[in-house]
C-alpha cells in the first residue's frame, strides 16, 4: 500500500522561502512519478511540478517555473518541494501524489498525501 506524508508547510511572509517534503513508503520511485499539486479555498487543485522517476527530469506549471524546484533523494524515499519567492496568491494547501505517467493532470494520479498547508502571509 502507497504511503505518502507531506510535512514542512507553515507560516511564511511574503517574499520568503520553505522546503516541504513527502516521505513516501511502498512505492519505487524510480516506477513512477512523483507530482505535487495545491488547493487554495474555492479553487480547484491545481499542478505545481512532477518528476519522473526513471531519470528525474521535472516539469513545472508554467507560473511556478523559476520560483519552485522539485527534486527527490531515492535513497530516503522523499521528493521535496524548494519555494522561493512566495507570494500570497501561492497559499493552499499542498499535496504529494503518484503517479505510473508523467502527466498534468490529477486525475492521473492515484496515490495521495494528506496534504501540508502552506500561508503567505504580512
Amino acid at each position: 500500500q502507497v504511503q505518502l506524508m507531506e510535512s514542512g508547510g507553515g507560516l511564511v511572509q511574503p517574499g520568503g522561502s520553505l522546503r516541504l517534503s513527502c516521505a513516501a513508503s511502498g512505492i519505487i520511485f524510480d516506477d513512477n512519478t512523483m507530482g505535487w499539486f495545491r488547493q487554495a479555498p474555492g479553487k480547484e487543485r491545481e499542478f505545481v511540478a512532477g518528476i519522473i522517476g526513471s531519470g528525474g527530469s521535472t516539469y513545472y506549471a508554467d507560473s511556478m517555473k523559476g520560483r519552485f524546484t522539485i527534486s527527490k533523494d531515492n535513497a530516503k524515499n522523499t521528493v521535496y518541494l524548494q519555494m522561493n519567492s512566495l507570494e500570497p496568491e501561492d497559499t493552499a494547501l499542498y499535496y504529494c501524489a503518484s503517479s505510473a505517467w508523467a502527466s498534468r493532470s490529477a486525475a492521473d494520479f492515484r496515490s495521495w498525501g494528506q496534504g501540508t498547508q502552506v500561508t503567505v502571509s504580512s
